[in-house]
């Protein structure tokens, strides 16, 4: 039985105890009339009960050694469930499942009736997440700001085919892990003009709404720990004009509230209208001002010299997003603080780090000087001084390198600016930032690029999501490995073992069992577990390249049909994630995957050699059922593209191997892997730079690859559109005259490796002993090396256990 070290009290008698108080009396209902929602809240709020106690320890201890603080910012938390994760941390996760029994209830179906909180959209989100619970699991006092937004990013669903968005209603019902703060509550001003008094400028802002508060307890390995992920919900300065509603304008007396609603309901609002933009401009202050206020309050009442900030505080800024902390926090300092330029400039930078996630120019975030001006006015001005300060400091910078340029303000270079470090997140891509992205910057500063690899925890991606894997873990090296990742190279010398392969091999299949019945059940389509699963989840993205692999799906299809009698191993495509709500042809890749599937899945001549699946609404909990029973790992970006990628570590971690291009950590991967258990295709980020150089290389590709040719005639004809033959022809247009992202150019190599995997896999001892390979030396990815790593070389923090 699993054991929690915080509170070894914890019996399944006292939890029962506990889950039945909190069904009487926190949701008035008794054990006969109870629905699984009240179970799972009773349930939730026993567990929460238990993650409360290390959570006051560790912030007393805090204080009480006046320990430094990490303080994240991140638009992004794309923390999940939280039920099933926080009772493996605390150690109750056996217990729960035994109590709920005693009850009659499925512990399954209860966590699995908890909806996922819509705070993220991808990688960057589920990142800040893993980074949130490996910092309470070393003791690193740390708090997560985000959004708590409404609606979170979308639902999603498809109609013919086509990517529709519905609002994401995950707080419809309570939610049970946070406690509201209303006591912690900050003005957040907009708009308006700047004035000078006494000297100094001063925002008198036009426009104002309440950050209110609202926290949860991130709980680490074994319970010894636990920090807060607070979110800002927004509300009205004044509820409303009660003067105007008595006057019948109904609609202006509710602007205060609707302005408050609108801030905190949607993740990443389209953005292609003008008021889109404002409206996201105003979220990531919203965000950041809150934050930064909060900061300076929690120093402040335990210290009076503000110059000591940085001794005590340090910022991290995930991503572009939350790059106005800079020029804020220097606001905060001079205009409420008295305190001078130079030296507020001295203490921002100090404690500011910034993490840069994208090398795709369209993702560093550039705001109309207009805009920004008009959101903004008083961060204007502190930007082009900040801009001002930085030519003059550095008289060799190029005239065309700045923070403002051409009617921008360009927020990778403010953040570069205003950071004392500035890191990538894999091998290559922070090789990347500094040639191709901030090479000016990086020679005027050369010591502030440095690289943090990504991770993932392996708690929630291998120990809770995998139980047939992690048992067998546990059952062969023994326990302890969940906190020390490196010990999974003990597997190495068992791997050599055909018994050892054998259990490995049949922990996979329980995996794929599971995933065939929910696929059938959900999605309608008969899948065989005994076919390679092959997965690709992420966003859809021209430069994620799932239109590669979808070209290369038709063309092994075709091949089928061709020659029926060939021996083909048996394939599942799978397929996972959303569009951005205004990317054409992204919601066109999609449409064009679904209108396939249609016609491969309904083919009596491939039958089972050949399955597309494309559940939609992917999110965590999918991804927490895809990525164990994946046998092939699809990370096939054009080189150069991804900064680092997650999902490709999970997959690594779950014995999937990856086939892909050397990108991001696939480099990594690669590495601690062996190239002799990794299908590598493709060209490098260097060739890809060459390539483009010539502006006919698309239709040269496409010309060397008959099978290429022939499917993209299938497109063009209609073979997957029947009812609107002409549905893709722009898309094969984009094909043959421009494909920027080298979709021909990588065609041939990817059909090849996809051969070498089929191979590979008739091979199933061999097959099971490169899966069981990629989890035993998949101990580099996990998020606590990244977070000690951020540590001591960017936060100067150490742990407080």
């Amino acid at each position: 039985m699993e054991h929690a070290l915080n509170d070894l009290s914890v019996t399944p008698s006292s939890l029962e105890a506990d889950i039945l108080r909190h069904l009487t009396y926190t949701l008035g209902k008794d054990a006969d009339h109870a629905s699984t929602y009240d179970w799972r809240m009773a349930l939730s709020y026993a567990i929460r009960d238990r993650i409360v106690a290390p959570w006051f320890a560790s912030t007393k201890k805090t204080y009480e050694t006046d320990h430094k603080r990490v303080y994240y910012l991140s638009m992004e938390f794309l923390i999940g469930r939280i039920l099933e994760d926080a009772t493996i941390n605390l150690g109750l996760r056996d217990t729960a499942q035994e109590v709920m029994a005693r009850f009659g209830q499925d512990f399954r179906a209860i966590v699995e009736d908890e909806p996922d909180a819509a705070l993220g959209n991808g990688g960057l989100g589920r990142l800040a997440a893993c980074f949130m619970e490996s910092m309470a699991t070393l003791g690193c006092p740390a708090y997560g700001y985000g959004i708590r937004y409404e609606h979170g990013l979308f639902r999603q669903r498809f109609e013919g085919g086509r990517q529709v968005e519905t609002p994401e209603d995950w707080l419809k019902q309570t939610h049970p892990w946070e406690f509201a703060r209303p006591e912690a509550a900050y003005t957040i001003g907009f708009k308006g003009h700047v004035e000078t008094r006494d000297g100094r400028e001063l925002w008198v802002p036009g426009e104002s709404v309440i950050a209110s508060a609202h926290d949860t307890p991130v709980v680490g390995w074994q319970g010894t720990w636990a920090n807060t992920l607070r979110l800002w919900g927004a509300q009205p300065t004044t509820m409303f004009d009660l003067d105007r509603f008595n006057r019948g304008d109904y609609a202006a007396a509710a602007e205060p509230e609707t302005l408050a609603r609108t801030l905190s309901r949607v993740l990443y609002p389209d953005d292609t209208t003008y008021q889109g933009k404002e409206l996201r401009l105003k979220q990531e202050f919203f965000l950041t001002s809150a934050a930064l206020q909060d900061i300076l309050r929690r120093f402040l009442q335990s210290h009076n010299d503000l110059n000591r900030l940085p001794e005590k505080v340090a910022i991290q800024m995930n991503d572009t997003h939350p790059a106005i902390a800079g020029p804020e926090l220097m606001r905060l300092l001079m205009d409420d603080h008295g305190i001078e330029f130079d030296q507020a400039l001295t203490i921002a930078r100090a404690c500011l780090g910034y993490t840069n996630h994208t090398l795709l120019p369209e993702a560093l975030e550039k705001w109309a000087t207009f805009t920004f001006g008009n959101v903004l006015p008083r961060h204007m001005q502190i930007i082009e001084r900040i801009d001002s300060w930085h030519r003059r400091s550095y008289p060799s910078r190029p005239h065309y390198v700045g923070i403002v340029k051409h009617h921008e303000v360009r927020m990778g270079e403010l953040a570069f600016i205003m950071a004392h470090k500035v890191n990538g997140v894999s091998a290559l891509h922070s090789d990347l930032v500094k040639k191709n992205l901030f090479p000016e910057l990086h020679r005027l500063h050369p010591d502030r690029i440095i690289n943090q690899t990504n991770g993932v925890t392996p708690r929630r991606w291998l120990k809770m999501c995998n139980r047939p894997l992690a048992s067998l873990i546990t059952n062969s090296i023994g326990a302890g490995w969940e906190a020390d990742l490196d010990r999974l190279k003990e597997l190495e010398k068992l791997i050599e073992t055909k018994a050892f392969r054998t259990e490995f091999d049949a922990a996979k299949r329980l995996n794929k069992v599971a995933l065939s019945n929910w696929i059938a059940e959900t999605q309608g389509v008969s899948v065989s577990p005994d076919a390679l699963f092959d997965v690709q989840i992420k966003r859809i993205h021209e430069y994620k390249r799932q239109l590669l692999n979808i070209l290369q799906t038709i063309a092994h299809w075709h091949r089928i049909r061709q020659n029926p009698k060939g021996a083909y191993v048996p394939r599942v495509k799978i397929f996972g994630g959303k569009a951005a709500p205004g990317y054409a042809v992204a919601k066109e890749i999609i449409r064009l995957i679904n209108d396939v599937a249609e016609v491969v899945n309904n083919d009596p001549l491939t039958g089972d050699l050949l399955k597309i699946v494309y559940p939609p609404n992917y999110n965590v909990s999918m991804a927490e059922r895809l990525i164990p029973a994946a046998d092939l790992s699809e990370q096939i970006s054009t080189a150069g593209k991804e900064a680092s990628g997650t999902g490709n570590m999970k997959f690594m971690m779950n014995g999937a191997p990856t086939i892909g291009t050397l990108d991001g950590a696939n480099v990594e991967i690669l590495q601690e892997v062996g190239e002799e258990n990794f299908f590598l295709f493709g060209l490098t980020a260097d060739q890809v730079m060459q390539r483009r150089q010539d502006p006919d290389h698309a239709r040269k590709a496409i010309e060397a690859s008959q099978a290429l040719m022939d499917v993209l005639q299938m497109i063009a004809e209609g073979r997957f559109s029947p009812d609107q033959p002409d549905r893709y022809h722009g898309l094969v247009h984009n094909m043959w005259h421009s494909d920027y992202f080298l979709v021909a150019s990588d065609f041939d190599a990817f059909d090849a490796a996809q051969a070498r995997v089929d191979a590979a896999y008739a091979d199933r001892d061999g097959w099971a002993r490169m899966a069981a390979l990629n989890t035993a030396r998949s101990g580099f990815f996990s998020s606590d090396r990244t977070i000690r790593s951020y540590m001591s070389d960017i936060w100067g923090v150490t742990s407080a256990l």
